[in-house]
């Protein structure tokens, strides 16, 4: 149960991350209150896995979730722009956060 809250609040990071980069420092409202629920459930989440992961996969799997769904959602709706080399360098973040879950 902790891995799956995990993911989940992984991806809530990467909603946060977006919301905050769309509040413009705050002043506009719906992006703002998006950040303020996102970041709750995400650092939630992460403490509830805590509890029963190893501090450092946590946060790493944690945070390798958070940037590469925050990347990848940029790229696609042309926030920042896509190549090959960003596509294989998520890639890869992504196999360490798998193999981070193998070897626990």
């Amino acid at each position: 149960m902790a891995w799956l809250v995990l993911i989940v609040s992984g991806a809530f990071e990467a909603v946060w991350a977006t919301a905050l980069g769309r509040s413009a420092g705050f002043t506009k409202l719906s992006p703002s209150i998006v950040f303020a629920l996102g970041i709750v459930v995400s650092m939630a989440g992460l403490a509830y896995a805590m509890r029963e992961l190893p501090t450092g996969t946590a946060y790493a799997v944690w945070v390798g979730i958070g940037a590469s769904l925050t990347v990848a959602y940029a790229m696609i709706t042309g926030d920042e722009s896509a190549s090959v080399v960003k596509v294989l360098l998520i890639l890869g973040i992504v196999a360490c956060v798998v193999g981070l879950k193998v070897l626990h």
